[in-house]
């Protein structure tokens, strides 16, 4: 099959109940290599790769992606593990 391959995916991390190690995960691949990353932690763009330190370089800069990446620690985690974690401690 010809073409190209890319995607993202994002995941939440976190072991405390007070979800205070928390932290959100974006990458970003291309024909399966990752070639970007965002890390709620480190609070910026990573590359990877050439085409991934020009990425990151632009994005660190957009002050609007940038609030956006790392409020989604708080809109996104926080928020669906409060109600994922409630529905699954009320079936124990």
């Amino acid at each position: 099959a010809d073409g190209y391959y890319e995607y993202t995916t994002s995941e939440c991390v976190y072991s405390t109940s007070d979800y205070s190690d928390m932290v959100f995960l974006e990458s970003y691949s291309f024909n399966k290599d990752v070639f970007l990353q965002f890390n709620s932690t480190v609070g910026k763009f990573v590359g990877l790769t050439e085409l991934g330190v020009m990425n990151a370089e632009r994005m660190n800069k957009d002050q609007a992606i940038m609030q956006q990446k790392k409020a989604q620690v708080d809109t996104v985690c926080r928020h669906n593990a409060q109600v994922l974690d409630s529905s699954v401690r009320d079936k124990a």
